[in-house]
């Protein structure tokens, strides 16, 4: 199938005067409008007939209308029932395209159930099948999304999305830098990522206040290895990134201080080479992960030996 009409600003007004209604500040609906950045979009996607793409935020549809021409198969989330019904009349055309109109969030930590279950019945049709998360991305839940979709079992290949470029340089930043934060951690030891472009607001209709970027995740299987327990790592990682500035240490004896004597924790710290001055923002994501691990293998003999 060829693609739907493309979006540009003047399509979106009439489409939207004829509707009687306009986009929705609050849930940051901002519609691209310069056609060559849905290009590079996809072009960084890299689709395959292989590929189950979760898009959310579908919009009017433009973008989902864009990918449904490459990928295997669409499955685009919109919460607005005025937007989703947009959605239906520009992608809904595409056999290749499930839209559902629901939340993507089942809660802060994790995505709903209905859209896990329609992923997982795409990704069911054929064993080939791995997953791409690709959307312009409503800012106000682009963190959860991503980090909730890595923290999943899903056999995601690729993350492409526009994003506020405060969360792109969060997410990409190291060790020293001002914005290195558990997110930057949380990716980072488990993929590669790469702001691919800078986005001015002017290529949006409504313009947004803030600059965006497109951003690119890609999984690195054998960092993630190295995590013996991701869920215990996210844990600790998030809790002791909310005193970043504070002596490691200190954070962690009282983050693990019911499991933990400060005995082993500075044991812990002197094998990992870490002092008593280190701060969490110091730290590699790497030297995060093994702390991490040494403290809940710590955990664990304790536990073991009843003490």
């Amino acid at each position: 199938m060829k693609p739907a009409a493309r979006q540009t600003r003047a399509f979106l007004m009439d489409l939207f005067e004829k509707h009687g209604f306009y986009p929705r500040h609050d849930l940051g609906q901002n519609f691209l409008i310069d056609l060559n950045i849905l290009d590079v979009i996809v072009r960084e996607a890299a689709f395959t007939r292989d590929d189950v793409v979760l898009e959310v935020g579908a919009g009017t549809g433009g973008l989902t209308s864009h990918m449904a021409v490459e990928a295997g198969h669409i499955v685009s989330v919109e919460y607005d029932r005025n937007m989703f019904g947009l959605a239906t009349e520009h992608a809904g055309v595409f056999p290749n395209v499930t839209l559902l109109n629901c939340d993507a969030l089942r809660n802060k930590n994790h995505l709903a159930n209905e859209v896990l279950a329609e992923i997982q019945k795409q990704l069911d049709v054929d064993p080939n099948r791995s997953l791409k998360f690709v959307a312009n991305l409503p800012y106000n839940i682009a963190t959860p999304l991503i980090s909730n979709l890595i923290a999943t079992d899903l056999p995601w290949t690729k993350i492409v999305v526009m994003v506020q470029l405060e969360l792109a340089e969060r997410m990409a930043a190291g060790p020293h830098i001002s914005n290195y934060n558990g997110l930057s951690v949380w990716i980072q030891s488990q993929a590669d990522v790469k702001i691919v472009r800078r986005i001015p607001p002017t290529v949006f209709w409504p313009r947004p206040d803030v600059n965006s970027a497109i951003i690119s995740i890609t999984p690195v299987p054998e960092r993630r290895a190295q995590i013996k327990d991701r869920k215990f790592f996210q844990n600790y990682i998030r809790m002791v990134f909310t005193q970043r500035r504070k002596m490691l240490r200190k954070v962690t004896v009282g983050v693990l201080g019911n499991d933990l004597s400060k005995t082993a924790i500075d044991a812990v710290f002197e094998a990992e080479g870490l002092t008593q001055t280190t701060r969490a923002e110091e730290l590699f994501p790497a030297q995060l992960v093994s702390l991490s691990n040494r403290l809940q293998d710590a955990i664990l003999r304790r536990d073991e030996s009843g003490g």
